[in-house]
């Protein structure tokens, strides 16, 4: 009987453990993802770092498909005199959904006082 016993509780090891191709992809829980404000503040501080130039603004902002975030932000390049010549550039950083930095890019230089050539002006 004690042999009987033994054979109950000892499991083949496929049978009691789960194997590692088996569990699901460690991923953010909704609790996790980042929310809009949190993509741009996190986006802005660290294209600061990186680039070492203040950031003027958040011009865009974009939820990608796989739970990540596309921010538009506006960094002034090249201070001149007047202000109004200031040269500035718009970079695209690329978020994923914890606030991690997976890419950025300058996607534009452009002076302050010029407007985009689609723009209606006054």
């Amino acid at each position: 009987m004690r042999e009987e016993q033994e054979t109950h509780r000892k499991r083949p090891p496929s049978e009691s453990r789960t194997r590692v191709e088996d569990r699901p992809e460690p991923g953010p829980t909704a609790r996790e993802r980042l929310k809009p404000m949190e993509a741009a503040t996190a986006a802005r501080e660290q294209i600061a770092e990186l680039t070492g130039r203040e950031p003027q603004g958040i011009v865009s902002l974009e939820h990608s498909g796989d739970d990540g975030w596309a921010v538009g932000i506006e960094i002034v390049e090249d201070r001149r005199i007047p202000s109004s010549t200031d040269v500035l550039a718009l970079y695209e950083v690329e978020m994923d959904s914890r606030g991690d930095l997976l890419s950025y890019a300058r996607k534009r230089r452009y002076a302050r006082g010029k407007s985009d050539s689609g723009e209606m002006g006054p």
